[in-house]
C-alpha cells in the first residue's frame, strides 16, 4: 500500500499523466473553440458587417448607370531636384442622362489612375439641370469663365446637339437631345467646360419661377400670348 501511495504521489505517476491528458484535452478544444469562435465572431461581428456595408455601397454605385466622357488628357511635368517628373492630367464629364452632370479633374503618374481620380471628382460635383420635355433647355443662357464665353439656346425637336468639343460631351452626358451652342474667346477645354456649367447653373424651370413668385404656371405661360387652354395644357405637360 505504501508503494502504491508513493507511486501516485510521484509527478510521473499515471494519475498525474491522466490529469495532464485531461488538461491537454481541455486546452485543445479551448484553442479550437477560441480560433473558431474568433473566426465566427469575425464573420458575424463587426468585420462581417463592415464588409456587407462596403459591398452595399459598391452595389449602389454599380446600380446607378452613369455616362462617362473623357474630354481631355494632357501630359504634365513637375520639376524636382533630380530633374523632371512626368505625369498625366485628365478632364472627365459624368452624367446620368436624366438631367444630372458634373466634371472633374485628376492627376497621376499613369493615365488610368488619372482618369479614375477625375471620374471620382466628377461624381462628387454633379449638379441637376431642369430640362424641358426631358430633351432640351427651358430658355437661352450665357456662361462666362476666364476668357471663355458660351451661349446655349433651346431648340425644337429634331435639331440635335449643335455643339463641338467639350460642350458636346457635357450635353450628351446630361441627356440633352436638342440644343444650339456657340463658344467664343478660347478653345481651352477647362475654361469651356466651366463656362458651360456656369450657363447651365442659371437654368430655371417654370415651376420654380411660379413657386418663387407665388403664381401658377399657366399664368406665366399666358403672358407669352397663348390662350388659357393652351397655357393650361402646356403647364400640365411640364414635368420639371
Amino acid at each position: 500500500m505504501a508503494d502504491e501511495n508513493e507511486i501516485q504521489a510521484q509527478p510521473g505517476a499515471p494519475a498525474a499523466v491522466e490529469g495532464g491528458e485531461q488538461q491537454t484535452e481541455a486546452r485543445g478544444p479551448g484553442r479550437g473553440r477560441g480560433r473558431g469562435g474568433d473566426r465566427n465572431r469575425g464573420e458575424r461581428g463587426g468585420r462581417g458587417r463592415r464588409d456587407d456595408r462596403r459591398g452595399g455601397n459598391r452595389d449602389e454605385d454599380q446600380g446607378e448607370e452613369l455616362i462617362e466622357k473623357l474630354v481631355h488628357i494632357n501630359r504634365v511635368s513637375k520639376t524636382v531636384k533630380g530633374g523632371k517628373r512626368f505625369g498625366f492630367a485628365a478632364l472627365v464629364v459624368v452624367g446620368d442622362g436624366k438631367g444630372r452632370a458634373g466634371f472633374g479633374h485628376g492627376k497621376a503618374r499613369e493615365v488610368p489612375e488619372a482618369i479614375s481620380k477625375a471620374t471620382a471628382s466628377a461624381k462628387k460635383a454633379m449638379v441637376r439641370v431642369p430640362l424641358k420635355e426631358g430633351r432640351t433647355l427651358h430658355h437661352d443662357g450665357l456662361g462666362h469663365f476666364g476668357a471663355g464665353k458660351v451661349t446655349v439656346r433651346s431648340a425644337p425637336a429634331g435639331t440635335g446637339i449643335i455643339a463641338g468639343g467639350p460642350m458636346r460631351a457635357v450635353f450628351e452626358s446630361l441627356g440633352v437631345a436638342d440644343v444650339v451652342t456657340k463658344s467664343n474667346g478660347t478653345s481651352n477645354p477647362y475654361n469651356m467646360i466651366r463656362a458651360t456649367f456656369a450657363a447651365l447653373g442659371e437654368q430655371t424651370s417654370p415651376k420654380s419661377v411660379a413657386q418663387r413668385r407665388g403664381k401658377k404656371v399657366a399664368d406665366l405661360l399666358r403672358r407669352g400670348g397663348a390662350s388659357a387652354e393652351v397655357a393650361q395644357a402646356d403647364a400640365e405637360a411640364i414635368v420639371e
